[in-house]
């Protein structure tokens, strides 16, 4: 049941305006046109299938109970984790375990593991006269078995977005920041490893911060020889990678070390957002597209279709889109009094906002090649239903407030 004068209606039209905007995207991702010659795969069909039924899951969701929908969080979480493990025996696509195909419809339980694991975390970290160290190792355990699970499938770029959520739920149930940045520091001085200067720069600043939260020297020192000993074993931590993971990684430092293989995708990504100019060329009319220079052009790199056909201006109004959902999700933050409600709109805020930049970033040359779509944009149906059912939940969070203390 809506109740109008909670139910925020602008973030409830900025999420089927974004749906609305991918479909339309997926139809001309999904189309070829050379000549007179044009041939639609049916991509664009299906996304609106999975649109419909995305938003028909919202309405549920609006008129389920709210105890009914805290008390389906455990068992949800505990059904996700086994899916995960069923996964690896389903036939392999492309080397990896991630999909159930049922009658052409592909199922990833790793998105379901996203907002379910945030559900479960907030929902364990946001309990009553719990000590801080007991919140950081709650949030820990409840997201280390879907993480782990999903390494192997393997799928690392997926598990990069629940640690990010982690880390802005922690933030919002309120835990010290040293907490928080003692979570961060390992990936930090893996980073910083190549660069020793980067990386001595980065001891200092992390022992200057360790300092001012008023840590006793044991406690910084544990922590420094820690970070150190992680930097040094970076050359073991390269080598577990898989061969393609570390393409990703070079390819990203110099795409043209390997311009025809793993440097390729975001060459052409960045070719097409490129030629598209200040207007684009047009409706159906991207080259890069209709040539299918692009690899998945109708998935992770959709955004450079935009670029291509919309040019500088579609894709500025794409992002400002982007940006009055993370405006209007800030501020649901803000309304929300209930701790769990509050820290699980948090975390939905932070995987939906990292997700977002991780793709853009990826399409333009930024950032390495994750396979990480771009939410409620990129074709898959499991990722768009996902999605909107997180935007879904913060409009129930914000739709009952005052109902339940």
């Amino acid at each position: 049941m809506i109740n109008r004068k909670k139910f925020d209606f602008l973030l409830a039209f900025i999420l089927l305006a974004l749906i609305i905007i991918g479909c339309t995207a997926i139809f001309s991702a999904s189309t070829s046109k050379i000549g007179d010659a044009v041939r639609t795969a049916p991509y664009w069909w299906k996304q609106i299938i999975f649109s419909l039924v995305a938003l028909v899951l919202i309405l549920t969701l609006l008129k389920l109970p709210m105890p009914v929908f805290e008390l389906l969080i455990t068992p949800l979480y505990i059904l996700n984790i086994l899916a995960l493990i069923g996964v690896f025996f389903t036939p392999a696509i492309n080397g990896s375990h991630r999909w159930y195909s049922i009658a052409g419809f592909s199922y990833q339980p790793s998105e379901s593991a996203k907002i379910l694991s945030i559900l479960m975390v907030a929902k364990w970290i946001s309990k009553e006269h719990l000590s801080e160290i007991k919140q950081v190792f709650y949030g820990i355990g409840i997201i280390l078995l879907p993480v782990g699970l999903i390494i192997f499938e393997p799928d690392f770029g997926t598990t990069l977005v629940f640690w990010f959520a982690l880390f802005a739920m922690l933030i919002a149930a309120k835990v010290p920041l040293f907490y928080v940045l003692m979570l961060i520091s390992p990936v930090v001085s893996l980073v910083f490893s190549a660069y020793w200067l980067a990386l001595g720069l980065w001891l200092l600043l992390f022992a200057y911060l360790l300092f001012r939260s008023r840590l006793s020297w044991v406690a910084i020192s544990v922590a420094m020889i820690l970070n150190l000993f992680l930097a040094l074993s970076m050359p073991v931590f390269w080598n577990t990678l898989k061969d393609y993971q570390q393409n990703r990684i070079l390819t990203f430092i110099d795409p043209m070390r390997d311009p025809l293989g793993s440097g390729y995708q975001i060459i052409q990504s960045k070719i097409a957002i490129g030629s598209g100019g200040s207007f684009g060329k047009g409706w159906l009319s991207g080259t890069q597209k209709n040539m299918n220079f692009i690899p998945e052009h109708h998935t992770d790199f959709i955004f450079s279709v935009i670029g291509e056909e919309w040019g500088f201006l579609g894709a500025i109004l794409l992002l400002l889109v982007f940006f009055a959902l993370f405006w209007r999700m800030v501020k649901a933050i803000g309304d929300l009094k209930i701790p769990e409600r509050k820290i699980a709109s948090a975390g939905i805020f932070a995987y939906i906002l990292f997700q977002t930049f991780i793709n853009i970033g990826m399409n333009i040359g930024l950032i390495p090649a994750t396979g990480i779509p771009l939410p409620f944009i990129s074709y898959g149906g499991s990722n768009l239903l996902i999605n909107t059912i997180a935007i879904g939940i913060v409009l129930k969070y914000l739709n009952e407030r005052g109902f339940i203390k």
